[in-house]
């Protein structure tokens, strides 16, 4: 992948604080890469050295091979949209847009123009003469996005843009901003704590923890193949269940909860025998029965709770010590009650390892 922006040997240290450890991260031009992590992780810290709000303690941030250090936030031609939008009150939805161009040194009324057409671009036609206070919180969020294009910026960044909305709007403007960035091929990092919102903007998510990128990958690499505990845990639902290798060659590993229990061995980490892992199901790639299915393999839970949801539902039980969680369609779940012992069943290909 050839670097558009490129982050080496990022650290940032808060006295003895360690903010970000070494961050490396090349991103291609046009692409959509969503951080995501947990409060703390480092996600916005690195979006802000991104934008020249916070300076690193030591590393380069690049475009085209070009340094940003040293450049303030407004000379770095990067947009940037925020939680709360921080649009100018005594301002209209048009001069709010314009008010970028303003600062360029463009005139009012090519800057106007420029304006209203990337208010039509985000779906506010004839939305130019309001100001925010007459702007729902969508709306008010469109404002904010097309004041960070209409410059053509040479990457934009979005800090959790869509938190404050309710979650049909938040849908809605998932595929918006999509659809947008689409469109323009503008080069996006998107930061964000909500799953949902990274598997389904992103072209790639990059998984932060401690300061540390975990992992980083297309989103469905990032759900079926983590590659540490955190990321399997963190990412959607997971059964991590301990193990040991019995026979690396032929894909065995030995449980106290699934017995032997065999996996696909292409695209698993390196393993050898002995070695203590966890296995990695997902919920929705197990199933519940009364009896042992055949040609899947089984173990047998004990049923603590059902969260119905409609369509699915959430079955959490425990087999010994050791929690589990399947989900399963809403028609299945009549004939499970909570209390009841049952069978769990799920298929090789199902099966992960990973290994730290």
């Amino acid at each position: 992948m050839s670097s558009y922006l490129r982050l080496s040997g990022i650290n940032k240290t808060y006295g003895d604080f360690v903010a970000l450890d070494n961050v490396n991260l090349d991103v291609a031009k046009g692409e959509f890469v969503t951080f995501l992590g947990p409060s703390g992780s480092g996600k916005t810290t690195t979006l802000m050295i991104i934008a020249g709000f916070e300076q690193a303690t030591r590393g380069s941030v690049e475009i085209e091979g070009v340094s940003l250090s040293g450049l303030d936030p407004q000379d770095r031609n990067i947009g940037i949209v925020f939680q709360n939008y921080a649009l100018f009150p005594h301002k209209t939805a048009a001069d709010n847009v314009y008010f970028p161009l303003q600062m360029r040194g463009v005139k009012r009324a090519e800057g106007l123009k420029k304006a209203q057409a990337m208010l039509e671009l985000v779906g506010l036609e004839g939305f130019a003469h309001r100001y925010p206070k007459e702007l729902s919180g969508g709306q008010q969020q469109r404002v904010a996005l097309a004041r960070a294009l209409v410059f053509e910026p040479d990457l934009l960044l979005l800090d959790e843009p869509l938190g404050a909305l309710d979650k049909n709007l938040r849908e809605q403007m998932q595929i918006e901003i999509k659809r947008i960035q689409r469109k323009l091929g503008v080069t996006t990092i998107f930061v964000t704590h909500d799953q949902t919102e990274a598997m389904s903007m992103s072209d790639r998510i990059v998984v932060f923890s401690k300061g540390n990128i975990e992992q980083s990958g297309p989103p469905l690499d990032i759900y079926h193949r983590p590659t540490t505990r955190f990321v399997a845990d963190f990412i959607g639902e997971s059964n991590l269940i301990p193990g040991h290798i019995a026979n690396a060659a032929e894909g065995v590993v030995e449980s106290p909860v699934l017995g032997t229990c065999r996996y696909l061995t292409n695209g698993q980490p390196s393993v050898s025998n002995g070695d203590e892992v966890a296995v990695v199901i997902r919920p929705e790639h197990m199933k519940l029965s009364r009896n042992p299915i055949e040609g899947r393999s089984n173990a047998r839970m004990t049923i603590d709770t059902i969260v119905n949801y409609g369509d699915n539902a959430l079955v959490i039980g425990h087999a010994g010590e050791q929690p589990i969680r399947v989900r399963v369609l809403g028609a299945d779940v009549v004939i499970l009650h909570e209390g009841d012992e049952c069978c769990f069943s799920w298929t090789d290909d199902a099966v992960f390892l990973v290994t730290s």
